[in-house]
């Protein structure tokens, strides 16, 4: 995860092609609900820095602030419930207590994940990160977001710049032993 970007621009044609991985994630059903906001003019970016961030003095933020691409990651719940109301699926219902987990939310995270690892692969940094709660609705009403997209997280994008590594990386990875186990927990 990069949290500080260069000045150079990342290519339009770049961020397309990201997107059209990202496109290709797996989704429950082959729904693909999920909406990418792109912003990658600098008003477009100040302005959701403007309605999103909740303190002017983070470091943090300072250094997100110079990614040069935005891509605000939406979830929509409702291509879920309105696609396994389809015949072939059958849940004329609609019900969410169908479903184990949110998948709307799991696909749109794994949309994500495309484009963070076809960033790296094209020489390019990126980092995900949340819309704070509160800021959801200033959000919504900055980019005219419709109220059936829900932001499950922002990818940003650019060409990293020299920064100090982040202190939660010495806590190390967990050892394999404690997060696999084969046939039983």
């Amino acid at each position: 995860m990069v949290r500080r970007y260069t000045d150079q621009p990342v290519p339009a044609e770049t961020v397309r092609d990201l997107l059209e991985l990202a496109r290709r994630a797996p989704s429950a059903g082959h729904t693909q609900g999920w909406r990418f906001l792109v912003l990658s003019t600098p008003a477009a970016r100040e302005r959701f820095w403007a309605v999103t961030a909740e303190t002017e003095s983070d470091s943090w933020l300072s250094g997100m602030r110079t990614a040069p691409v935005l891509i605000v990651c939406f979830a929509v719940k409702d291509d879920y419930l309105d696609r396994y109301a389809e015949p072939d699926k059958n849940w004329v219902d609609r019900s969410e207590a169908r479903w184990p987990v949110p998948y709307w939310d799991v696909d749109t995270g794994m949309a994500a994940l495309i484009l963070l690892l076809g960033a790296v692969d094209r020489g390019l940094g990126g980092c995900f990160f949340g819309v704070p709660a509160p800021r959801v609705d200033p959000l919504r009403a900055a980019f005219r977001v419709p109220d059936a997209y829900r932001p499950v997280g922002v990818v940003s994008l650019g060409y990293p710049a020299p920064d100090r590594r982040s202190p939660s990386l010495r806590r190390g990875r967990r050892p394999f032993d404690e997060v696999v186990a084969y046939q039983s927990f």
